[in-house]
C-alpha cells in the first residue's frame, strides 16, 4: 500500500494536513493546484487506476463521490466545482493510486479541461 506518495501519506509516513477523513477516504490539498480549490479525495484502499477497480470495489467508488460531495460543501464550493479522474499517464495521472480531483474557485469555460 505504501509503494506511492498517497500510500505513505495515509500510513502516516508523509506528513499531510488531512481535509477530511473517514474509515475509507482521505482528501488533502493537491501539491500544484490547477484553481483556487484543488483537492484530492484518496481512498486508502490502493487502487491503482480507476479501470483496475472490480466489482468488490463499486461501494468504495460509490463513497468517494459522497465523500467528494461533503468535501465540496466544507470548503463552500459546492455550487460549482469540477470532479476529475484520470486514468492512466496518457489522461495526465502521475501517481498510480486512485483519486478524485475536486477543481473550484475559478470560472470553466464550456467545453474547457482542468490541467
Amino acid at each position: 500500500m505504501t509503494d506511492t506518495i498517497f500510500g505513505k501519506i495515509i500510513a502516516g509516513e508523509i506528513p499531510s494536513e488531512f481535509i477530511y477523513e473517514d474509515e475509507h477516504c482521505i482528501a488533502i490539498n493537491d501539491i500544484a493546484p490547477q484553481a483556487p480549490v484543488h483537492v484530492l479525495v484518496i481512498p486508502k484502499k490502493a487502487i491503482p487506476r480507476l479501470v483496475d477497480a472490480e466489482a468488490d470495489d463499486q461501494a468504495l467508488l460509490g463513497h468517494l463521490m459522497l465523500a467528494a460531495g461533503k468535501v465540496a460543501k466544507q470548503l463552500g464550493v459546492e455550487e460549482a466545482f469540477r470532479l476529475i479522474v484520470n486514468n492512466g499517464e496518457g489522461a495526465g495521472q502521475t501517481v498510480f493510486h486512485l483519486h478524485l480531483h475536486i477543481i473550484a474557485g475559478r470560472t470553466f469555460a464550456e467545453g474547457q479541461m482542468a490541467g
